[in-house]
């Protein structure tokens, strides 16, 4: 059943990511509100934060224990499938990218800019950037973006079920979401920890769903990378997997100078294309270890 929930969340998902819409980041940030005052000195207090993503997490895993117990697990699947279509997706990527890829095969980069601007980590908006580091930015947003909510919420759920889904993605929205700035290195110190194992189990996914030769070259500078942070691991991986230059624009700028207006679009889709076929590799991985009474 755990497939079954999975598989039914993901279409789900999916076709509201299309859409454009239930948010995640939406629902966490009202819910993070409750956070929005603290006393002086303790804007660096982490338990307020802590019981608000784990409080649920806790009552959820309460619940299916319950219900395992009671010979009646099959009750709450409806409810784990309600939960991951709630933690996942990234719905507002499409037209942002959309908009941004037309204004770059026009050749207007600051437009380009003003597009995706807001989708970007705090430290890295409004600030003057080449377009090859604009683009990085960009490519590497995305790249987390998708991780943080397919990948992470997935990688727990099949390991240790909804309750460390919920936990895993509550802590990637504190680290982002949480309204005391104080707090959110911390939080996102235990966001990166949790997110150890699924991102170096992507990383080495890329090899699979995409040029194995160029992987193999470059997994290992970050696999398994002790103390290097989740978006290099991710984006170090992706740029070996995928061919033509796809993530090195200053070297797909030498070589294809006259495909430059293309770049832009090329590379996104690339990206999206790979994320996808690392999902299915996923999927497929699932549906053996079900089939193997492991999962």
């Amino acid at each position: 059943m755990v497939l079954v929930v999975f598989l039914l969340a993901y279409v789900i998902r999916q076709r509201l990511d299309r859409l454009g819409v239930l948010s995640s980041d939406d629902l966490w940030r009202s819910w993070l509100h409750i956070g929005a005052r603290s006393k002086a000195g303790k804007e660096g207090s982490l338990f307020l934060g802590l019981l608000l993503a784990l409080g649920p997490a806790v009552l959820l895993g309460a619940l299916v224990l319950a219900a395992g117990y009671g010979g009646i697990r099959v009750v709450v699947y409806p409810m784990e499938l309600i939960v991951l279509v709630l933690m996942m997706g990234v719905p507002g990527w499409r037209p942002v990218l959309e908009a941004y890829t037309e204004a770059w095969s026009r050749g207007d980069m600051q437009g380009a800019w003003h597009h995706i601007e807001d989708r970007l980590p705090e430290d890295e908006r409004g600030s003057a950037q080449s377009t090859e580091v604009m683009h990085l930015s960009v490519s590497r947003a995305l790249m987390v973006s998708v991780f943080e909510r397919f990948f992470l919420v997935v990688f727990w759920y099949v390991v240790g079920g909804i309750w460390l889904a919920v936990i895993a993605r509550g802590l990637v929205a504190l680290a982002e979401q949480w309204p005391q700035p104080a707090a959110r290195q911390r939080f996102a110190i235990a966001a990166d920890i949790m997110a150890w194992v699924p991102s170096r189990l992507l990383a080495c996914t890329f090899g699979v769903a995409g040029d194995l030769a160029g992987w193999s070259r470059s997994i290992r500078l970050v696999v398994p990378g002790f103390g290097k942070p989740t978006d290099n691991v991710l984006m170090t991986a992706a740029s070996g997997s995928l061919t033509g230059y796809a993530l090195d624009p200053a070297r797909f700028g030498q070589v294809y100078a006259d495909d430059w207006p293309k770049f832009g679009g090329r590379s996104i889709r690339a990206m999206r294309d790979l994320l996808s076929r690392s999902m299915l590799v996923w999927i497929c991985a699932i549906a053996l270890l079900v089939i193997a009474g492991i999962v």
